[in-house]
């Protein structure tokens, strides 16, 4: 005859407090890691030494390596959205009804948020704001509620090309100049908190300085004006190289992504006179050949064409959390190819959007940490 206990499996044996109240910490935590993080959230109000986990970079490491991820969200600046922004949880696939707010989340930042603070990038959890007012950046990070304002190098605030780059243990700023005799760059390093500048060099990019660089291998990739070239930038050296690659034929426009080590890809139009017939996905294989990808559909290219009026300059691109992010300052929703499932989609509109909405929807990434340094 079976045991009463496997007689009724939905009966489940008491938890003898004697022997759980005498788990290692250590056991305890690395269980806990693999809870969801909404879950482990509401645990938190359940005891004290469960709240001060959220604050234990050793657990927070142990939870992120575990599979379960913080949300990651896709972040809406737009005019008619003031010093507040959107979010999209690209993990349940849905806008959250909340927003991040400048003025509410830094009220230590005081009078330094003015109507012309712009949001110029996103990258490992921080933000970075420009504030003209006062020629300096704000860097911040939501979570933590810490920032950081960092006294912009040169008078007033101009530049033609900025970047924002993660690295270990902080971060870089990228600012290309051309207003000097020479065009100069400053890279600014947060583990000692200075700028450091290059110049003397000549105009590679052309007339393209406007398109963000992106992050590969210790270096910014640029794509230059036409005829098309990638050029780099080394952020130790400050030496600038041409790509010895050759690209793919017929382009139109071009743009890049990055994952930041291990994948560089390009983004194109391909046609003739200026005038793009399909958009293809290349990804740059060892012997630094570009390996065509995928080419989007024939409805989803028509569409997004139109919605850009065959501008490029309108087109920019970026990686987020496996998706490859293709947007249009003009238009209000997001094209994105998801690489492990090899599929184009349409992120929706976003809901709190008027209906009569005006141009000049930027798109960011934006993943939290809590312990990113500002």
């Amino acid at each position: 005859m079976m045991p009463k206990s496997l007689q009724s499996p939905s009966r489940l044996p008491e938890m003898d407090p004697a022997i759980w109240s005498r788990l290692p910490e250590e056991l305890l935590e690395n269980v806990l890691s693999f809870l969801p993080l909404k879950t482990f959230l509401n645990l938190r109000s359940t005891c004290k030494h469960f709240k001060s986990l959220m604050f234990s970079r050793s657990f927070m490491s142990r939870h992120t390596a575990s599979g379960s991820p913080f949300s990651s969200f896709l972040l809406l600046s737009h005019p008619q959205f003031y010093q507040e922004f959107p979010l999209y949880d690209s993990i349940v696939g849905s806008w959250r009804n909340l927003t991040l707010s400048l003025s509410l989340l830094l009220p230590g930042t005081g009078s330094n948020v003015s109507p012309s603070c712009t949001l110029l990038s996103s990258s490992n959890g921080l933000i970075c704001f420009s504030l003209p007012s006062s020629c300096s950046l704000l860097v911040c990070n939501f979570v933590a509620k810490s920032s950081r304002i960092v006294e912009f190098p040169t008078h007033p605030l101009t530049f033609e090309s900025f970047v924002f780059v993660p690295v270990s243990s902080g971060y870089k700023i990228f600012v290309l100049c051309s207003k000097f005799s020479s065009n100069s760059v400053f890279v600014y390093d947060s583990k000692v908190h200075s700028w450091q500048k290059f110049d003397r060099f000549e105009p590679i990019l052309g007339d393209n300085y406007r398109q963000e660089g992106v992050f590969f291998n210790g270096s910014l990739y640029f794509t230059t004006s036409e005829p098309f070239s990638i050029v780099c930038f080394a952020l130790e050296s400050g030496r600038w190289e041409r790509l010895d690659s050759e690209l793919p034929g017929d382009l139109t426009f071009v743009r890049l992504v990055s994952d930041g080590k291990k994948k560089l890809y390009l983004i194109g139009g391909v046609g003739r006179n200026g005038i793009s017939r399909s958009m293809k996905l290349w990804e740059l294989d060892d012997k630094r050949d570009w390996i065509e990808v995928e080419s989007l559909p024939e409805m989803m290219c028509k569409k997004f064409l139109s919605v850009c009026y065959h501008n490029y300059e309108r087109v920019y691109c970026f990686l987020h959390e496996g998706m490859i992010c293709i947007c249009c300052y003009t238009w209000p929703e997001i094209l994105y190819y998801k690489i492990s499932r090899r599929t184009w989609h349409w992120l929706p509109k976003c809901p709190s959007l008027p209906e009569k909405w005006s141009c000049g929807f930027r798109w960011f990434s934006f993943v939290p940490e809590l312990h990113a340094l500002v």
